[in-house]
């Protein structure tokens, strides 16, 4: 299996927006706490006025904290399709790498990284670059999930495979506390529901690094109910 952090990996997967998209769909159906509005709300805590987001994929979530918090955002991706996508949702988008931040030391008052450290190559580095652009007292949100998310999905498959991400909830905490004074773990747990087995396959096929098993999910009958397992950190400078 190979690894989320692999650069060469990334790139491919990002190259479009399709295979993102039918992931992002699966999480429409969600029971229980809804991740990406937790990290919006750990965001709005803080009132910023400058925020940045790294790996800002299509841009929703910077979009929707310009609009409903009147911060300006500055957003970026390694993906030049993804900053396409986020300018035509209104989002000041740029290419860069959190590993290597254009900006100037305490830029702003808040940084959001959600679902993407587990890509980053050098992690340590990349939060190293978010303390830097941060101000004193300065806050960033980072979302993340953890090795055992979806295991209904997973165990279908008969086999159970280690995964060890490079920044997970497991892992997340430690290399956090190297950079930030304080850090507040959110668990933002809830269920994903397959409508049917063509729902689960479509998203077992557009996954980063197990697309090896597509069509290869056993079938099934009704709907699959999947624990979701993600955390917010908040972290603060």
């Amino acid at each position: 299996m190979r690894r989320t952090n692999d650069p060469e990996l990334v790139r491919a997967e990002y190259a479009d927006e399709s295979r993102f998209a039918v992931r992002a769909a699966a999480w429409r159906n969600v029971a229980g706490a809804r991740p990406r509005d937790e990290a919006f709300r750990a965001i709005a805590e803080v009132g910023p006025a400058d925020v940045l987001e790294v790996g800002c994929g299509r841009g929703e979530l910077a979009a929707r904290v310009a609009n409903e918090l009147g911060a300006t955002v500055v957003a970026i991706d390694q993906s030049p399709r993804m900053v396409e996508v986020a300018h035509e949702a209104g989002v000041d988008a740029r290419v860069g790498d959190v590993q290597e931040l254009p900006f100037d030391d305490a830029s702003f008052d808040c940084a959001v990284a959600a679902w993407m450290l587990y890509h980053v190559p050098d992690v340590d580095r990349g939060l190293a670059e978010l303390a830097r652009v941060l101000r004193p007292g300065g806050r960033l949100v980072a979302v993340t999930n953890g090795e055992r998310n979806l295991p209904e999905l997973w165990e279908k498959f008969g086999t159970r495979r280690r995964r060890v991400h490079a920044f997970s909830v497991e892992n997340a905490e430690p290399q956090l506390r190297r950079h930030f004074a304080r850090v507040e773990r959110r668990d933002a747990n809830g269920i994903v529901t397959f409508p049917d087995w063509n729902a689960a396959d479509a998203y077992v096929s557009a996954s980063v690094t197990r697309r090896d098993l597509a069509g290869k999910l056993p079938r099934f009958d009704g709907p699959l109910d999947c624990a979701l397992v993600v955390s917010i950190f908040v972290a603060t400078k």
